[in-house]
C-alpha cells in the first residue's frame, strides 16, 4: 500500500528540476516552499546549478546525503519516467509529479507515459501523485511544494492562528481550482489542513486522498473540484466512511452536458448522462454538490464552525439592527426551503423588553440600531435560541468595522461556545480582514451573500437528517436469492427481449402483470381477447421491432372479433413493411388499461456505475421537461420515497386540483422491485425500459403497460 504520509507529511524532500530563478516554475516552486517556516530537509536536485537558491544542490537523486521521504519532479516530460524510477530504486517512497505533457495531451507518446509512470508506482510501491498537477500545501507542517501565488504570502500564516480544529481539506483535479478555495477561504479565517491538487491521477485518485484526511485526525470538512472519479469502488467506500464518520464532502463536478450519451433503444438511456450517474451517487452518500467556488467556501465554512452542532430542523431566526436587510434575508430563507416562523409568546416577551416601540421581536427579530447596539447581539442571540420554535440563527451586521465589535468579543465567544444551535452572521458591507478576523475569532462564521447564508443552513440541516437516516439503515445491498427461471429467460437472447419476454422476468419477481396472450395468428388473436374481456390492445413481438408505435405495428382499443382479427393482419402487415427481416414471434393481446398518473421507470447502466434506476413523471413531463430522478441500484422503501420527492412534479402524485392521491406505496414498491432485479443481473441487462406505468389511485394499485429489457452486449 503506497505510503500518502510521506508524500502529504515528508520530512526529507527533494526538488528535481529545482532553480534559481523565481520568474519560472522550477523557481517558484523553491520560492514558495523557502517562503514558510516548513522544519524539514529540503535538497534541490540541478544538472545546471551547484547552488539553488542558498541551498547546496546535487546532481541527481542518487547523490543526495540520504534517501528521501518525497521527491517533487518538476523536468520535462520526457525525463519523469526515468527520474521516478531512480527515485524507486533508492527507496524514495513517494513522489509529486508537477510536469505536465501526460496523458491529457492528445496525440503524441504522453500517454504510454503516463501509463510507464504508473508502472514504476506500481513496481516499487511509490505513493505518487499527479502528474500535471500544481502540488499541495500541508499547512500544519507550513509545507507547500506548490508555484501557487495563492501561497506565496509569507506575511500571513497559512492557518489563522486561532483556529485549531475543523480543519478543512481541498482535494482538486485541477491545480488553479485547488487553491482558489484556499484563497477564498482564509481571509474569511477559514482553516484549512491541506490543498491537494491531483492532475491526471495517473496513480494516486482523489478519494484515496480523502480517504487519508478521513483518518489522520486534522481533517472534519472535505472539499473536492472533480472531473471524474476513476475508481467507482474506491468511491463508494469513502463516501460512505465520511458520512459514517460525520465529515462532509463538498464537491463539484464539472461535465454536466449530455453531450456524447449514446442513441438507445430506450427512453431511459436517452435520458441518462454522464453527470445523472454522478449526481446519483453524490445522493447516496450524502456528499454535498456546490456550484460556484463561493458558495463551497461558505457552505465548508458553516460546516468548519458549526459541525458538531449541526441545526436539528430547517426553522430559522433571524436578528437584524436593519428591518430592511431582514425583511431580504426572510424572504431569501423561505426560497431556500427553511421556515422563519413567529417566535414564541415567552421568547418574544422577553426580548421584547429590551426593544424599542418601534423595535419587534416577530421574527425577523428588528432591535434597531439603537437597541443592537445597547442589547448586543451575545444577548440576543441567547435570548432567541432558547426558544423551541428555532432550530438556527442568522445574524445580520455590518462587520466592515471590526472596532465596533471588539468591546464585544469576549461575550460573543462565550455565546458561541455556549450555543446549543449554530449561529452564522450576515454583512450586508463587505467586511475588511478586520470584521472576519473578530468573528473567525469568537467562533462565527461569516458571509457576504444572502442565498449562500440561507442554503448553507439548509444544507447543515439536510446532511445532520440524511446522516441520522443513513446510519439506522442497513448495508447497502441486495441478499435476496434470484428468481429461477430468469436466467433462462435472459439467455434466449442476446439483444432486446420482446415486450412478453421482458414482463415473464418481471413477473418472476413478484411484480403484477395482467392477463395477456401471445397469439401466432388472428383465429388466436381472437380467442385471446374474448378470454380477456372488454376492449383490447394488439402489439407486435419481435426483438427487431423495439419502437412498436413506430413501426405502426400496435393497435388500441378493439372491442369485438371483427376489429381484432382485422388488427392482427394490420399489425403484422406493417411490422413487415417497417423491417422486412424481422423475426415476428406473434403478436400480444392485452387489456386495455385503466387511467392512471402516467410514470416512467427504468434502468441505464452507467459505464463507471453500473445500473442506475430512473423515475419520472410520463408524457409531456419527461418528454419536454425532463423531469426524472437517479438512484444507483438497488434501493430501498424509503430512498425510493426520496426520489420521488426529488421530482419537480411530485404534487401531480399527491394529488390535485380535485385528481386523488396516487397509490406511491405500489410505486414504490415496483422502484425497489425493479432495482434489485438491474442488480441481480448488473451484469447480464443493460436497460430496462417499463413505459408507462398508470399509477391508480390510492390503495388501488398500478398497471405496467409496456416493458422492455435489453442484454448487455458480450465483452
Amino acid at each position: 500500500m503506497p505510503d500518502i504520509g510521506a508524500l502529504l507529511s515528508p520530512s526529507t524532500v527533494a526538488v528535481v528540476g529545482a532553480a534559481s530563478d523565481p520568474h519560472i516554475l522550477r523557481g517558484r516552486i523553491m520560492h514558495v516552499m523557502g517562503g514558510h517556516p516548513f522544519k524539514g530537509r529540503v535538497y534541490p536536485v540541478s544538472r545546471s546549478s551547484d547552488e539553488v537558491m542558498g541551498l547546496k544542490a546535487y546532481k541527481t537523486i542518487s547523490d543526495l546525503p540520504e534517501v528521501v521521504d518525497l521527491a517533487v519532479l518538476i523536468i520535462p516530460a520526457k525525463f519523469v519516467p526515468g527520474a521516478l524510477e531512480e527515485c524507486g530504486a533508492m527507496g524514495v517512497r513517494a513522489a509529486q509529479i508537477i510536469t505536465s505533457g501526460f496523458a491529457e495531451e492528445v496525440g503524441g507518446d504522453g500517454g504510454d507515459m503516463q501509463s510507464h509512470i504508473r508502472a514504476i508506482a506500481t513496481k516499487y510501491d511509490m505513493a505518487v501523485c499527479g502528474p500535471n498537477s500544481e502540488g499541495f500545501a500541508n499547512m500544519a507542517l507550513d509545507f507547500c511544494p506548490t508555484f501557487s501565488p495563492a501561497v506565496d504570502d509569507p506575511d500571513t500564516p497559512l492557518l489563522p492562528e486561532w483556529c485549531n480544529e475543523n480543519h478543512i481539506g481541498v482535494v482538486a483535479q485541477s491545480g488553479g481550482m485547488g487553491f482558489a478555495f484556499y484563497d477564498r477561504g482564509r481571509p474569511k479565517q477559514l482553516p484549512f489542513s491541506y490543498v491537494i491538487t491531483t492532475g491526471n491521477e495517473a496513480c494516486i485518485e482523489g478519494f484515496q486522498l480523502v480517504d487519508y484526511m478521513l483518518d489522520d485526525g486534522n481533517t472534519e470538512v472535505i472539499v473536492m473540484f472533480i472531473e471524474d472519479i476513476k475508481t467507482p469502488e474506491i468511491y463508494a467506500t469513502v463516501a460512505e466512511k465520511a458520512l459514517r464518520a460525520g465529515k462532509p464532502i463538498i464537491v463539484t463536478k464539472i461535465g454536466h452536458s449530455q453531450a456524447g450519451q449514446r442513441a438507445a433503444a430506450s427512453h431511459t438511456a436517452a435520458l441518462a448522462g454522464s453527470y445523472s450517474a454522478y449526481n446519483a451517487m453524490f445522493e447516496r452518500y450524502g456528499v454535498i454538490e456546490g456550484r460556484d467556488i463561493e458558495e463551497i467556501v461558505d457552505i465548508s465554512s458553516g460546516f468548519s464552525f458549526w459541525k458538531d452542532r449541526l441545526p436539528k430542523g430547517k426553522r430559522v431566526g433571524i436578528i437584524t439592527g436593519s428591518g430592511g436587510a431582514g425583511g431580504w434575508m426572510a424572504d431569501t430563507a423561505v426560497a431556500a426551503g427553511l421556515s422563519v416562523p413567529p417566535l414564541d409568546a415567552k421568547t418574544r416577551a422577553l426580548i421584547e423588553s429590551h426593544l424599542p416601540s418601534y423595535g419587534t421581536a416577530q421574527n425577523p427579530i428588528d432591535g434597531t440600531a439603537g437597541a443592537i447596539r445597547e442589547v448586543g447581539y451575545p444577548n440576543l442571540m441567547k435570548m432567541t435560541a432558547a426558544s423551541d420554535e428555532i432550530d438556527a440563527i442568522i445574524a445580520i451586521a455590518s462587520a466592515r468595522n471590526a472596532a465596533r465589535y471588539e468591546p464585544e468579543l469576549e461575550q460573543l465567544t462565550v455565546a458561541a461556545h455556549e450555543a446549543e444551535k449554530p449561529i452564522v452572521f450576515n454583512s450586508y458591507t463587505m467586511p475588511k480582514p478586520e470584521g472576519f478576523a473578530v468573528f473567525g475569532r469568537a467562533g462565527f462564521p461569516v458571509f457576504t451573500n444572502m442565498r449562500n447564508t440561507a442554503h448553507v443552513i439548509a444544507c447543515m440541516a439536510d446532511y445532520r437528517a440524511f446522516r441520522e437516516n443513513f446510519l439506522k439503515r442497513p448495508t447497502i445491498g441486495s441478499t435476496s436469492e434470484k428468481p429461477t427461471g430468469v436466467s433462462e429467460m435472459l439467455a434466449k437472447t442476446d439483444g432486446a427481449l420482446t415486450e412478453y419476454e421482458s414482463k415473464k422476468v418481471l413477473k418472476a419477481y413478484g411484480i403484477s402483470i395482467p392477463v395477456e396472450v401471445l397469439a401466432k395468428d388472428a383465429a388466436a388473436a381472437q380467442a385471446g381477447a374474448a378470454e380477456i374481456g372488454g376492449p383490447v390492445a394488439l402489439k407486435v413481438q419481435s426483438s427487431d421491432i423495439i419502437h412498436k408505435t413506430e413501426a405502426g405495428a400496435v393497435a388500441l382499443g378493439l372491442e369485438n372479433a371483427v376489429s381484432v382479427g382485422a388488427a392482427y393482419d394490420q399489425v403484422v402487415t406493417s411490422a413487415r413493411a417497417y423491417s422486412p427481416n424481422a423475426d415476428i414471434q406473434g403478436v400480444l393481446v392485452q387489456p386495455m388499461a385503466r387511467p392512471g398518473r402516467e410514470i416512467i421507470l427504468g434502468i441505464n447502466r452507467d459505464d463507471a456505475f453500473g445500473p442506475m434506476l430512473m423515475v419520472g413523471l410520463g408524457g409531456v413531463y419527461v418528454e419536454v421537461m425532463r423531469d426524472v430522478v437517479f438512484a444507483p441500484a438497488p434501493v430501498r422503501p424509503e430512498e425510493a420515497k426520496a426520489m420521488l420527492q426529488r421530482l419537480r412534479g411530485v404534487a401531480l402524485l399527491h394529488g390535485v386540483r380535485g385528481q386523488p392521491a396516487a397509490d406511491i406505496k405500489a410505486l414504490v414498491d415496483l422502484m425497489v422491485t425493479v432495482s434489485r432485479i438491474a442488480s441481480d443481473w448488473r451484469n447480464e441487462i443493460a436497460e430496462i425500459d417499463i413505459n408507462p406505468v398508470l399509477v391508480h389511485p390510492k390503495g388501488e394499485g398500478l398497471t405496467i403497460v409496456d416493458a422492455l429489457i435489453v442484454k448487455s452486449k458480450p465483452g
